[in-house]
């Protein structure tokens, strides 16, 4: 029984962390037999405790592409600060002509937010959240925008310890 606990536990921390396919995308070029294809992948990657990445991946192989985008998006992890499921503050900001706008949303709402937005809300924990993507819809310049928009969001903890306050003092 002992050694079952064991196996059991070994599996969830392989498991640590959602992998979401956000795009995949085949690309041909034409050679003297015909098409040779090759494949791009986009993932996120998170632990849906408040930290998420994002990969982007290339080769001949789908599974292979994929694979890649997860290493990368597994090396690039970002914390985003959650308070009850949410965002704390509202942000936006923009990744070349793309631009992504985050609300943070009372419970009981849940993820309002197009494909590549809510693939990374989804992975990095958030439950309630509002969401616009404005400009180009590109998806790997929505999940960057995205991802700087998570960058620029501020912990009340942070924030009070840079001004010398206690969180008390902050909030009254």
């Amino acid at each position: 029984m002992e050694h079952q606990k064991n196996f059991d536990k070994n599996k969830s921390d392989e498991k640590e962390f959602v992998e979401k396919l956000v795009k995949l995308n085949r690309t041909a070029k034409v050679v003297k037999g015909g098409r040779r294809f090759s494949f791009s992948a986009l993932t996120v990657v998170g632990d849906q405790k408040g930290r998420v990445g994002f990969g982007f991946g290339k080769a001949n192989d789908v599974t292979e592409a994929i694979r890649k985008s997860i290493d990368k998006a597994k090396r690039n992890l970002v914390s985003v600060p959650l308070k009850n499921g949410t965002i704390p503050h509202e942000v936006s900001a923009d990744y070349k002509s793309s631009s992504v706008l985050l609300k943070p949303a009372c419970s009981g709402t849940g993820i309002i937010a197009g494909g590549p937005v809510r693939a990374v809300m989804e992975a990095a924990g958030a439950t309630d959240v509002l969401s616009k993507s404005l400009g180009s819809n590109s998806s790997v310049n929505v999940v960057r925008a995205t991802f700087e928009a998570i960058k620029s969001l501020m912990d009340a903890k942070v924030v009070a310890k840079n001004r010398g306050k206690t969180l008390k003092d902050l909030w009254g």
